[in-house]
Formats: structure tokens, sequence, C-alpha cells
């Protein structure tokens, strides 16, 4: 004896549809975040730092050596 059918196929489908889209609405609300978080830490190290910081100081670590 089967009960339900196509029918209730389609509504299993249906919310299994939702649930993946709203999964994917979450994680990408948390990856938004997430992303929000990394670019003020790199912001704060960035000013941070600022020009005379680190190991050769100001604009000297990306120019080419000399001799």
């Amino acid at each position: 004896m089967r009960t339900g059918g196509p029918a209730m196929l389609m509504w299993i489908l249906l919310l299994l549809l939702i649930l993946v889209i709203f999964g994917f609405g979450f994680a990408m609300q948390i990856l938004w975040w997430v992303a929000v978080v990394l670019l003020a830490l790199w912001i704060i190290g960035f000013f941070m730092r600022g020009r005379g910081g680190g190991r050769s100081g100001g604009r000297r670590r990306f120019s080419r050596s000399r001799g």
C-alpha cells in the first residue's frame, strides 16, 4: 500500500530545496561577517605598522637590493 505518491515526493523535494537555500543564505551571511572582520584586522595591521615599522622600515622593504 503506497501513501502519498508523486505529490508527497514533490513536497519533500520542495522542502529540501528550501532548506538548502536557507542554509546557503545563512552561510553567506556568516562569510560576509568573517570578511568584514578580516578586512578590519588587515586595515588595523596596515596602520599599526606605519611608515617606520617593519624590519627594514618604510618603503625600503619593497625596493631592489643594491650591490
